[in-house]
This record gives structure tokens, C-alpha cells and sequence, in this order.
């Protein structure tokens, strides 16, 4: 839990609730900074960042309680920069490359690619066990070839030792 992973010592925490499992993604979002406010509160010495994503079709054919449109995740986006500017806020391949894209620029800091949500999907490809589709298919280099036409610099890690951030 985040709780034990701040009193752990972990450097960065990572935060988010999967929108659509409950009847409002609104509560779901508020719940989400009460408890990163409750964390920063605790835990100070560690950075955090939070995601945002929305459920999408999947194996057991699960359907979302409420529905977070795109203009809805821009708002939420834009919402929790304002609220809390130091925190990484990130997006994942569960949304559309053409999303991602105009997204980015508002108010994201880290984006995933290429990813694989079935067990083992890094060592064996077993798309049968997939848990859902992700929606950017794209390599990272095609990533961030698309963050450099938007004058953004792609950083590949940020967590190493020398950059000053390891914990002790």
C-alpha cells in the first residue's frame, strides 16, 4: 500500500484509482488527492505521482459504472496540476495516440509505451492472456520521436543514484 511503502522510505509513490469501477469518477478523483494530501502529510520526504486510468473492455467483459470522457480526463488533468504542481502526473497506453499526444503538453510528466498487460508479457508474448488492449500500440522510440515534434524532451529514467534522489 502507499502507506507502507512511505513508511518504508520509498522515493516515489504512485498513486490512482481505475475510473469506472465506481458510480462517480468525480469521488473517485477527490478520493484520490484527500489521500495524496494525507500521504504528503505523512511522508514529506518522498515525491508522487498519480494516473488516471479509465477502464476499458476486458476479459469478464466488466463495464464501467461511470464514464470519464476525453474533454472529462483534460479537466481532471489540468484540476490536479493546479492542486498539486510538484506531483508527476502520468498517462498510459490505455488512451489513444492522438489523446496522448494533445494531452501531454497540458500537464503530463511521464508516459508509458509499448506496454504489455498480460502475465509475463516482457519474458513470453501471450496476447491469448491479455488482460485488455492497450490503446498506443507505439514503440518507445516512436513515443518520443512524437514528445520531440512537440519541442519536449523524452528522459528514458530519472532515478538513479547520482541524480541525487536514491534513498539512504
Amino acid at each position: 500500500t502507499p502507506d507502507r511503502l512511505g513508511r518504508a522510505g520509498i522515493d516515489k509513490i504512485g498513486l490512482g484509482a481505475l475510473i469506472g469501477l465506481s458510480d462517480s469518477w468525480r469521488v473517485d478523483c477527490y478520493m484520490v488527492a484527500e489521500h495524496l494530501l494525507w500521504l504528503q502529510q505523512q511522508y514529506w520526504q518522498s515525491r508522487y505521482s498519480i494516473s488516471f486510468p479509465r477502464l476499458r473492455p476486458c476479459t469478464g467483459g466488466v463495464e464501467p459504472a461511470s464514464l470519464m470522457d476525453e474533454r472529462q480526463l483534460v479537466q481532471t488533468l489540468c484540476a490536479f496540476r493546479l492542486f498539486a504542481p510538484e506531483v508527476e502526473l502520468s498517462l498510459s497506453t490505455r488512451e489513444s495516440p492522438a489523446f496522448r499526444d494533445r494531452a501531454i503538453p497540458l500537464a503530463i510528466n511521464n508516459v508509458s509505451a509499448f506496454s504489455k498487460t498480460q502475465p509475463g508479457g516482457y519474458a513470453d508474448d501471450h496476447p491469448e492472456l491479455e488482460q485488455f488492449a492497450p490503446h498506443d500500440g507505439r514503440r518507445p522510440e516512436a513515443v518520443a520521436e512524437a514528445l520531440t515534434a512537440q519541442g519536449l524532451q523524452p528522459v528514458w529514467k530519472d532515478w538513479d543514484s547520482w541524480l541525487g534522489r536514491a534513498s539512504h
